[in-house]
């Protein structure tokens, strides 16, 4: 397997570029987590970036590094959720234009907020045949942005690790969820490059397992996910996300749906922040092993992204009895 091939100084080169196109999203101490994990506890709220989530940011980095005759070309990519919503609100903002293919399963509001940003949607029966589709188009012209396995993606990510250190640079745990892989590679390196000691903790929930099946079989292998954290839900991980996993992530918690959902729901009711169950499952898997932790811990909490819809959280409790 290559080595995973984007560094600190990438992450670091990716900062100032994409300032002007994103938000410095804030971190706070929670006194709420930090009783309930009985660990000092920060919360990193990238819910409040621009287009709702963390792709904005590889977003931006890529589209910065295009040609004149890429921008021509237009885009294409596969996405059912954030990274949609933010290749469409970039692509607009810059002039490109942008077509989205998308898994018919997709919730309409992932789909009207794709649409409403101006991109052209095309959907396909699953996340499969929309990969094969994107390289079909590629193939005809459009320039293909992959949702994760991109290093300037994965480096624009990555800026949101500095930020977390710059605002508490005394943490010694930090829990990313991971879907593709994408984003915890670009965290995990900024935080592990700048301090080596961190202790980077990746989740997945159990009907998304796409990186913990990927590191028992040894290679990437494909995925049919089941879970309602549908960004999480990567058909497959690539060799460069497999790589960083491997050399970055100290271990992968494996969550339940329903106690997603619990915690999503105890995160808007004591934090006041609405998180998709992408985001709240760190909270579950931090839960999980808080009892596990050193007596010094300090825990970094990263909440991904806020796109979800109000009646699915409702449908949810329901169905989980939350």
């Amino acid at each position: 397997m290559p080595p995973f091939d984007v560094t600190l100084a990438d992450i670091e080169a990716a900062r100032p570029r994409i300032a002007p196109h994103v938000r410095r999203t804030p971190a706070y101490a929670s006194a709420a987590l930090s009783a309930l994990l009985g660990r000092p506890t920060i919360v990193k709220l990238e819910t409040l970036q621009l287009a709702g989530c963390f792709k904005v940011r590889g977003v931006v980095n890529k589209i910065l590094s295009l040609s004149e005759e890429e921008h021509r070309r237009g885009l294409v990519t596969v996405s059912g959720g954030n990274h949609a919503i933010a290749v469409a609100r970039m692509a607009r903002a810059f002039g490109l234009d942008a077509l989205v293919l998308m898994p018919q399963a997709t919730p309409a509001f992932n789909l009207d907020l794709t649409r409403a940003e101006g991109a052209s949607v095309e959907l396909c029966a699953d996340a499969a045949e929309a990969f094969a589709k994107a390289e079909e188009h590629q193939a005809r012209g459009r320039l293909y942005i992959h949702p994760y396995d991109d290093p300037l993606i994965i480096a624009g990510h990555g800026t949101l690790g500095l930020e977390v250190l710059e605002d508490a640079p005394d943490i010694t745990h930090a829990v990313v969820s991971i879907g593709g892989g994408g984003f915890a590679a670009g965290v995990a390196a900024a935080l592990k490059g700048r301090r080596p000691d961190i202790t980077v903790i990746g989740v997945e929930t159990t009907g998304a397992p796409t990186m913990t099946e990927a590191l028992r079989a040894g290679h990437p292998v494909p995925i049919r996910p089941t879970s309602i954290a549908r960004t999480l839900g990567a058909p497959f991980v690539t060799e460069r996300t497999l790589a960083a996993a491997r050399t970055l992530i100290s271990e992968i918690r494996l969550v339940e749906d329903a106690d997603v959902v619990r915690d999503l729901v105890w995160l808007l009711q004591h934090e006041r922040v609405l998180t998709e169950p992408a985001a709240a499952c760190v909270l579950t898997a931090a839960r999980a092993m808080a009892a596990d932790l050193p007596a010094d811990a300090r825990l970094a909490l990263i909440l991904c992204g806020s796109n979800v819809a109000l009646g699915d959280i409702d449908a949810w409790r329901t169905g989980f009895g939350v």
